[in-house]
């Protein structure tokens, strides 16, 4: 499975990024999806994940409310929307796939079999 991350940009603070991962290759019918970020000088963290149907959705405290994840099964794309942005939101935005369908703990890197290349996003205060 390779994963493709894109819509990151600069962004001023208040504003809206809207990010997609689209999956190719081998795909698989029970794909769990999650979305990761890194700061400079930072460790990765979670953001948000979903499973394949989107019946279970996940987000870290600081996306709660502001961002929503959400699949398109049939194109094979995740998307990952932003609102109300804010300065400490900068960071390279990773996507990942979980072939177990999020069987294990969402919010961990580990859980995670495949990511994607990452983009920028950049909030201006």
């Amino acid at each position: 499975v390779q994963l493709q991350a894109s819509g990151g940009g600069l962004v001023q603070a208040g504003g809206s990024l809207r990010l997609s991962c689209a999956a190719s290759g081998r795909t698989f019918s029970n794909l769990g999806m999650g979305w990761f970020r890194q700061a400079p000088g930072k460790e990765r963290e979670f953001v948000a994940a979903s499973s394949w149907s989107g019946g279970r959705t996940y987000y870290s405290d600081s996306a709660k409310g502001r961002f929503t994840i959400s699949k398109d099964n049939s194109g094979n794309t995740g998307y990952l929307q932003m609102n109300s942005l804010k300065p400490e939101d900068t960071a390279v935005y990773y996507c990942a796939a979980d072939i177990s369908n999020l069987r294990a703990r969402a919010t961990m890197r580990a859980t995670y079999d495949y990511w994607g290349q990452g983009t920028q996003v950049t909030v201006s205060s």
